[in-house]
């Protein structure tokens, strides 16, 4: 990949570790922004297979991806909910309702509310940025870094240079173990996640057609446990997440599940979630791993940057850690689209840090009230929790316990724009640089 410049003309040779949703936003975002970097994508895995399961992608991320040019084809392969309810785990009684509820966010938002397959956003996400020029080496594994350099040495030897090394590269982040001088493995949460997708056409049962026909998010909030369903793919498919205390083995981060065993755990809940759960037919466990946010989100040497699970993994309990990974690649384009010489990228790494690390440190704070509320075992706070959102069931006041619902916590996070805070702080960072120099100085 030859080696790194030494001065910045015209270009920078940026290196993405990682070709998940964070990577291929930052890629997405710096190359809408500019045609001057050359973006190079590295991921370990031979190709971006059809694998995992369903997400949220609400309109903080949604107006990201549209502007990105993912909006005609992400429309045809996600399902906008009609409604959004919320229900006692034991009865299937509503504590919270919201009709119309992806023409709302719309309508608030500007920008849609989506359920989607996340390799049917990943591979958008990849065929995009193809389409746009951007780099891609797959089967690309990283043993070793010299963030001094920067380079990222490969299996087998290679020596792959670049100006600004960008690590996507996840909860296990290898950068992250590389910059901090020591390996620090996640933690477990106490939580384990059963995730189950399930076709539409292996139903039969009448009554479980009807709960399928509209699209719909239902939430299920339990004794230690929460279950969560919602459509893809144009409503044929469901995505339905169970969390529930772990049970696995400390060093067993994901292991084939019992169905038995699941079942067992949800054997006094709704009959039409122990329906839905009838036509499972294999299901894995895997353990909720946690870590703590980092201090620094680049280095001294402003050779490398972080972006989101490498440096702020989040709780899956506000389903945020996805849109926030977006965000931070959205942000993270437009400031490095305003480099104009190598020496600012200190400066440029230093305002994303200071602009995206209080809304991860506050969503991931958020994301921890989030599980207590969903899973309050019966008796007097489940009582108050659920008197009040019956008593707010048509106009859900500020403080209601599930965000999605709550107009303030919804406003805070849907409402945010990643893209346009990003060129506010750089302005702001401009305007206070300028403050400090003498007249006629540029930075």
């Amino acid at each position: 990949m030859g080696s790194s410049m030494n001065v910045l003309d015209d270009e920078l040779n940026i290196v993405v570790i990682g070709a998940g949703l964070g990577g291929l936003a930052v890629a997405l975002a710096l190359r809408t922004a500019t045609s001057r970097h050359v973006i190079t994508v590295l991921e370990s895995a031979p190709a971006l297979a059809e694998i995992g399961a369903g997400l949220q992608i609400t309109p903080n991320a949604a107006k990201l991806l549209i502007r990105w040019g993912l909006g005609d084809q992400l429309q045809k392969v996600t399902t906008v909910p009609e409604q959004f309810t919320i229900y006692r785990y034991s009865n299937g009684e509503v504590l919270g309702k919201r009709d119309n509820y992806g023409a709302e966010m719309l309508a608030k938002y500007g920008a849609p509310f989506w359920d989607v397959h996340r390799a049917d956003l990943q591979i958008a996400m990849y065929e995009r940025a193809k389409n746009l020029g951007i780099k891609f080496r797959f089967s690309a594994q990283v043993e070793s870094y010299d963030l001094a350099t920067p380079k990222a040495i490969l299996q087998g030897g290679e020596e792959v240079h670049a100006d600004l090394i960008i690590a996507a590269d996840g909860l296990w982040s290898r950068c992250r173990s590389s910059m901090l001088g020591y390996i620090a493995s996640p933690t477990p949460t106490g939580d384990l996640a059963y995730r189950i997708v399930l076709n539409f056409d292996q139903v039969k049962d009448p009554e479980v057609l009807r709960f399928l026909s509209k699209p719909q998010v239902h939430l299920w909030a339990g004794p230690d446990c929460h279950a969560i369903y919602y459509p893809l793919r144009n409503n044929t498919m469901c995505n339905i997440v169970l969390l529930v205390p772990d049970n696995l083995p400390e060093n067993v981060a994901r292991a084939p599940g019992s169905i038995d065993e699941m079942k067992e755990i949800f054997r006094n809940w709704d009959p039409i979630l122990q329906k839905l759960l009838s036509l499972v037919t294999d299901v894995d466990k895997w353990k909720l791993m946690h870590r703590e946010e980092m201090d620094a989100w680049s280095n001294e040497h402003a050779t490398v940057a972080f972006l989101g699970d490498s440096c702020h993994p989040m709780l899956p309990y506000m389903a945020q850690g996805a849109n926030s990974s977006i965000e931070d690649g959205a942000a993270l384009g437009v400031l490095l689209s305003k480099l104009s010489k190598k020496e600012d990228l200190a400066s440029i790494l230093q305002v994303y840090q200071d602009l995206r690390k209080p809304r991860s440190t506050a969503i991931a704070k958020s994301s921890e009230k989030q599980r207590y509320y969903n899973h309050l075992p019966d008796g007097a706070e489940q009582k108050v929790r659920d008197a009040l959102m019956k008593s707010q069931i048509q106009e859900p006041q500020p403080g209601y316990p599930f965000y999605w619902i709550d107009p303030q916590m919804q406003s805070w996070v849907y409402g945010y724009d990643a893209d346009l805070e990003a060129h506010t702080a750089w302005d702001k960072f401009l305007k206070d640089s300028k403050q400090k120099t003498l007249p006629g100085a540029q930075l």
